[in-house]
């Protein structure tokens, strides 16, 4: 790890911020970006920098994932905040968003200290904690916001689950809307869903598996949509999934409503297909949708109507996964293949690179208020540094997460990180 100013020339420079996409230099000092860009292209080195070339490489603001399950504390064998903040390192992202879903959860302000104290010994990256929405995830009493907030919770969230009370979300969005906190949320209505494992539709039918209807996601956002609209709170629809979720963000958007909208990347690189001969690893929630809803989902990226892109990395072991379809867990991890995974849509000619990056670090840092997502001069420097065109493979040996359940085991992807910064400090570099 280094505090050497680094001098960073010929770089190919992407940053949303500011809008510029440009051959420059990056000059980092103090932990913090002195010059980035093409002014900077004949400005002299500081005294004892390390010097890259940069030349056929690309920088841009360290991702900020604002969807991160993590074991600790109470499985800390699947993964603990050390392991999630290597693998997160590894994937070009210096800060994480921690869901609240832990033993016990965290839904006062004893648990947010933890995290915050554990995070500052053991990570190398900013790990940044989310609170429970109401305690013990039970949709029942709501946690106490201000007092987490105070202590640093950056949002709040149910994690895996769905408030299933009406009344409890509208108080949940009022009483965070007094100190501009975000309610993000993953609608999943439960009785509709019933025994589902998977997608429903043909492909579901034909493997002999009970399917979960897309409505099952709608109704219960739509009932948020129209809440946040009735309280004025920040609402973020956490990880939507089929054309029917895009279209009703879409239209709160445009009737005014202050709501926001993630996807993970799971969702915009898979379809149900890829399930296979009941390949567990795909068993996600919510469910890998038609490629129709795949191609929505680029869609409304593209455009606009989805915000943020996050990893939803959600660490399982084989005792979880290594079972019947229908009885294994959901969740993949993903902090380590998440920018590849994306870079697959800019190098497919899906959405452009400038939007990619925006919605991997310039949106959610702005959305949850957090430093970063930028290489504005005084900014901190969070950055990595990126070879769009390397060819890799997924090795999961070769994966910092403790659990090894990726949905993109051996797939070929095109771009990899070569060094990620955080304040300044080196903390992966490749080799």
């Amino acid at each position: 790890m280094n505090r050497r100013p680094l001098f960073i020339e010929q770089a190919r420079i992407v940053d949303p911020s500011r809008g510029i996409d440009e051959i420059g230099t990056v000059v980092v000092a103090g932990g913090q970006i002195a010059a980035a860009g093409a002014s900077a292209l004949n400005q002299g080195a500081p005294e004892a920098a390390e010097r890259i070339d940069g030349r056929g490489k690309l920088v841009i603001p360290g991702l900020v994932d604002a969807r991160v399950h993590v074991g600790e504390p109470g499985a800390e064998h699947r993964e603990t905040i050390e392991s999630a903040s290597r693998a997160a390192a590894a994937g070009g992202g210096p800060p994480f968003v921690m869901m609240p879903d832990t033993q016990p959860v965290i839904d006062d302000v004893a648990l947010v200290e933890f995290v915050r104290r554990t995070a500052r010994d053991t990570a190398i990256v900013n790990v940044h904690p989310a609170g429970a929405i109401t305690k013990g995830l039970e949709g029942r009493e709501m946690a106490e916001f201000a007092l987490m907030a105070q202590a640093g919770a950056v949002c709040f969230t149910e994690g895996r689950r769905t408030v299933d009370s009406a009344l409890v979300m509208r108080r949940a969005l009022t009483y965070a809307r007094d100190f501009d906190a975000v309610i993000a949320h993953e609608t999943h209505d439960r009785a509709l869903a019933g025994q589902g494992v998977m997608n429903e539709g043909l492909f579901a039918s034909m493997l002999g598996l009970s399917g979960i209807p897309r409505e099952a996601e709608v109704i219960p956002l739509e009932r948020d949509l129209r809440l946040a609209a009735l309280t004025g709170g920040r609402y973020h629809a956490a990880k939507i999934s089929c054309a029917m979720s895009a279209e009703a963000i879409a239209r709160a958007k445009a009737a005014g409503a202050g709501v926001t909208a993630g996807v993970s990347i799971n969702h915009l690189s898979l379809n149900e297909n890829d399930i296979g001969e009941y390949r567990t690893f795909f068993k996600l929630s919510p469910p890998l949708r038609a490629e129709e809803d795949r191609q929505a989902m680029i869609a409304a990226l593209a455009d606009g109507t989805i915000d943020i892109v996050v990893s939803a990395h959600d660490p399982q072991d084989v005792d979880t996964k290594r079972l019947p379809f229908s009885e294994a867990e959901n969740g993949a991890i993903g902090l380590e293949t998440l920018l590849a995974a994306g870079l697959r849509l800019v190098h497919n000619g899906d959405v452009s690179l400038m939007r990619l990056v925006e919605t991997l670090s310039t949106a959610p840092a702005k959305l949850f208020g957090l430093p970063g997502g930028t290489l504005r001069t005084g900014a901190v420097a969070d950055l990595a540094i990126v070879d769009i065109d390397e060819p890799w493979v997924v090795d999961v040996n070769e994966l910092h997460s403790r659990s090894k359940n990726t949905a993109f085991e051996g797939a070929r992807f095109q771009g990899r990180v070569l060094q990620t910064l955080v304040g300044g400090r080196t903390v992966y570099s490749r080799g």
